[in-house]
């Protein structure tokens, strides 16, 4: 089971990267998708038309995880460890919590984590 990274989610909207869909809308193992994306990927301040359909599409498809007290809990202890965005450290504790592998094109940004599973699927 996996958790995509909001990067993945705005990558697989452009052409180029077409097959980053597979993993989008692949019904039987449908993607992980922490709230915090829907702020990060929606809250885009020149968000097209088209761009917002496909997202909210995306978004839908998606299990969709919330923020509650022991994701925050975890985000705050990784956080202390080393700096990172809030949006990282939530993603982050949402797929160890969860279980998940985090796909992202920035597996850099969360190498550092103990027992966090990470996967590029752009290479």
């Amino acid at each position: 089971m996996i958790l995509l990274d909001s990067n993945i989610l705005i990558y697989c909207y452009q052409e180029r990267y077409g097959s980053l869909r597979d993993f989008i809308f692949d019904e039987e193992n449908i993607p992980g998708v922490s709230v915090i994306t829907i702020l990060e990927v929606l809250g885009y301040v020149n968000i097209s038309k088209d761009e917002l359909l496909y997202y909210n599409t995306a978004l839908t498809l998606s299990s969709l995880f919330s923020i509650d007290s022991k994701v925050v809990d975890l985000a705050t202890q990784l956080k202390q460890q080393k700096k990172m965005s809030i949006g990282d450290s939530i993603i982050a504790a949402t797929a160890l919590i969860n279980d998940r592998t985090l796909f992202t094109r920035n597996t850099k940004d969360f190498k550092h984590i103990d027992g966090l599973k990470v996967k590029n699927p752009i290479k």
